[in-house]
């Protein structure tokens, strides 16, 4: 146990829980509890750097929480060049996330270890959907005119339509900042309102961009409608935008979240993504779970982590922890 600070050795059970959560029905759009929206942003400042300042593991509880976090990453390739072999190459990461020896080494081969879904264009859906096929692994789209969303708005909704009717089982669509940026609360719900009827059985994903939105404020009135609107999760960024996920905005929508759930008894799912390359980042994330929104946070249901190159460190230093070396990136599957 480390003597630096409080040690988090005993409040993780690595197996997901069996209960996905409820969808959320959302709520009539409500201007008085928005406008009671209030954030102090050097007091979420100090606090969300404090929480990984104050929270460490080592040795087998590490690699227990590291474990946990991959079942929470949303796999991603989002680029121009994707071909259906790369998307296939990612899959079979996603199906497989770490080398069979180094779970073999760690006691960990029994997990039944995955990823929380594969994120892609809709174009990859069908392949993604084939080389995943009897995983139970979800297939993510991103949508509405990813990543600006600025497209006509009929054109955003019939892209959802399309990916659902594809075969994605969720969908991550990204809001008209201007909504936010100028206040118009009630056009940020009516949009968000509209996805989520799109989406059907899909699971929304709504992507609020914070890194464009100016002010915590703004990030935490965006959070709100977009739950109000009926999003399962609220997700940071596109991991385009010059400034991506951090603590203090995740922090901020957490609260937002646990907020709601106050109100409505509904959960909603948060996914940091943009800019989250290390295993110590993804610990952080998860003990800010657990501090700000309790144990149910940290299972792929409620919480995943937008990322690419992420399981890449993770696997490095579950490798160390296995051997007591680190392999060179590019040894690494990922690399």
């Amino acid at each position: 146990m480390s003597h630096t600070g409080r040690d988090m050795s005993d409040n993780v059970s690595i197996l997901p829980a069996p209960e996905a959560p409820k969808r959320n029905p959302g709520t009539a759009f409500e201007a008085e509890w928005l406008n009671e929206v209030r954030v102090n942003t050097s007091a979420v400042e100090r606090r969300a750097a404090n929480i990984p300042a104050r929270r460490t593991v080592k040795k087998e509880w590490q690699a227990a929480w590291l474990l946990k976090a991959v079942f929470s990453i949303d796999l991603t390739t989002l680029s121009g060049d994707d071909t259906h072999a790369r998307v296939e190459r990612l899959c079979a990461k996603a199906r497989q996330p770490v080398r069979r020896e180094i779970l073999e080494a760690l006691g960990a081969e029994g997990l039944g270890l995955r990823v929380g879904a594969v994120c892609v264009y809709h174009a990859m859906i069908a392949p993604a959907r084939r080389a995943l096929m009897g995983s139970g692994i979800p297939v993510a789209a991103v949508s509405a005119g990813f990543p600006a969303g600025l497209g006509a708005p009929r054109a955003r909704l019939l892209e959802v339509e399309e990916s659902v009717a594809a075969g994605a089982d969720e969908i991550d669509i990204v809001i008209d900042r201007s909504h936010a940026l100028g206040g118009d609360w009630r056009a940020l719900y009516d949009e968000v309102r509209a996805y989520r009827e799109a989406c059907g059985a899909a699971h929304l994903k709504t992507i609020i961009a914070t890194g464009d939105l100016g002010t915590l404020r703004n990030t935490a009135k965006a959070s709100l409608v977009c739950m109000m609107a009926g999003a399962d999760f609220i997700k940071t960024s596109t991991g385009k935008e010059a400034t991506n996920a951090t603590p203090a905005v995740s922090l901020v929508m957490a609260r937002m979240i646990r907020a709601y759930e106050e109100r409505t008894g509904v959960r909603v799912g948060f996914k940091p993504a943009g800019g989250i390359g290390t295993a110590k980042a993804a610990l952080g994330y998860l003990f800010m779970m657990k501090e700000e929104l309790g144990r149910p946070w940290l299972e792929p249901e409620l919480f995943r982590i937008g990322a690419s190159s992420l399981l890449t460190d993770i696997e490095r230093q579950l490798e160390h922890r296995a051997h007591g070396r680190y392999a060179a990136r590019h040894h690494q599957p990922m690399a």
